[in-house]
């Protein structure tokens, strides 16, 4: 059997799987239902509403039966619908199952980083960034496959069909090892109160917000960036993006020494940088080589907001029984979701109204923000931890 730790490593994966099996097959999907660039753009819309609207009721589910139970039950459902994906007709319909996607997306986002939480208590290493690692690794293998099926030939279904049975067959092997802590309802509140009356954690938020908008700003116009501005080919260009997630998988891969060694803060703090100084340099210097090479440092600098925001989320909720954490969490993958959602959209309005390169230019501040909200967070945490008796932990 398993471990536990590569069994929340395999959920993050399989939850890769699934996104990358159907993200790369949208070209295909688009054409046999005859969307337009609106009417696509409107029907992916809905799995990002489905994403935000869910997150925060998949925190109350797991507070409600646990978060192995969610995690088992939205990775199986969401395998489980992929195939439906290729039975739509219409773009309205489209978005309809793009919202069931995103909701078990959501649902299944939520449980396993609490998971997650629950083996780094127990390890006591820091092995969030890993974790997230694993769902790179799995966008990147459901990508292939998308594109050896399109290669051989085989229609979205057939394709997503084998998908499937893949990520069941994956499901049913890591099943019994995947942690997860009891149900919370009956046990007493010891965290210091509401997420919604703790200023640590909105500052989190704040974090994962503006690094969201600026991972997906640098997904979604990175490639469109290089060619309209800097005069770049369109196979080049999606080699940006390529640069970006590539810097970002090893990062979090390797990421544990630099995280053991900095503290979570501090390491926000330079991540914000380095993502901010990336992002300048793609758009201040105007040179190809230049933009490839922001957006690989704003991979780097990308990499560690995420998974690092949610593991401090997750201490925060900690209980002294050592369980807790679910609707922390809950909280700020909503508010992180809502800058998936609306970042792209408003760096393309911002570039309509001037340029891409003035709209990229703004998102590097954006990120840069976050340097002084970490730290802000961890005066916050600290206020909030001496107050209830203990010692900070390291920043």
């Amino acid at each position: 059997m398993p471990t536990q730790r590569f069994a929340v490593f395999a959920a993050f994966a399989l939850n890769g799987i699934v996104f990358g099996s159907w993200a790369a097959r949208v070209p295909a999907l688009a054409d046999r239902i005859g969307a337009t660039e609106g009417s696509l753009g409107l029907a992916l819309l809905g799995g990002s509403i489905g994403l935000a609207a869910t997150a925060p009721l998949a925190a109350r589910l797991c507070v409600a039966v646990g978060a192995r139970a969610v995690l088992l039950a939205s990775a199986l459902l969401g395998a489980l619908v992929l195939p439906a994906i290729d039975l739509v007709g219409s773009p309205l319909q489209l978005g309809a199952v793009l919202l069931l996607v995103g909701a078990l997306n959501a649902a299944l986002d939520v449980s396993m980083n609490l998971s997650a939480v629950t083996v780094i208590r127990a390890s006591g290493r820091a092995l969030m960034p890993q974790f997230h690692a694993g769902f790179s690794v799995g966008g990147l293998i459901g990508s292939l496959g998308a594109a050896a099926a399109a290669s051989a030939d085989w229609t979205p279904l057939r394709h997503f069909l084998v998908a499937t049975a893949a990520c069941l067959v994956l499901l049913a092997w890591i099943a019994r090892a995947v942690p997860g802590a009891a149900p919370e309802r009956g046990r007493p509140d010891d965290t210091g109160g509401s997420p919604l009356r703790r200023p640590a954690l909105w500052l989190l938020a704040a974090v994962a917000l503006c690094s969201a908008i600026a991972e997906g700003a640098s997904a979604d116009w990175s490639a469109l960036f290089l060619v309209t501005e800097r005069g770049v080919g369109d196979g080049a260009a999606a080699i940006a993006y390529a640069a970006f997630s590539t810097a970002m998988a090893a990062a979090r891969l390797l990421g544990e020494p630099v995280q053991r060694r900095l503290g979570p803060h501090r390491l926000l703090q330079l991540g914000a940088l380095v993502a901010a100084s990336g992002l300048a340099l793609a758009v201040l210097v105007p040179l190809p080589a230049a933009g490839f090479g922001g957006f690989a440092l704003a991979g780097l600098g990308l990499a560690f907001a995420f998974p690092v925001v949610m593991d401090l989320a997750g201490e925060a909720g900690r209980r002294a029984d050592g369980g807790g954490g679910e609707r922390e969490i809950g909280l700020v993958t909503t508010i992180a979701y809502t800058g998936f959602l609306a970042g792209p959209p408003l760096v393309g309005g911002i570039a309509q109204a001037s340029s891409l390169t003035t709209s990229l230019g703004l998102v590097a501040a954006v990120v840069a923000l976050t340097a002084p909200l970490a730290a802000l967070a961890r005066r916050s945490r600290d206020r909030e931890v001496t107050r209830r008796g203990a010692s900070p932990a390291r920043s």
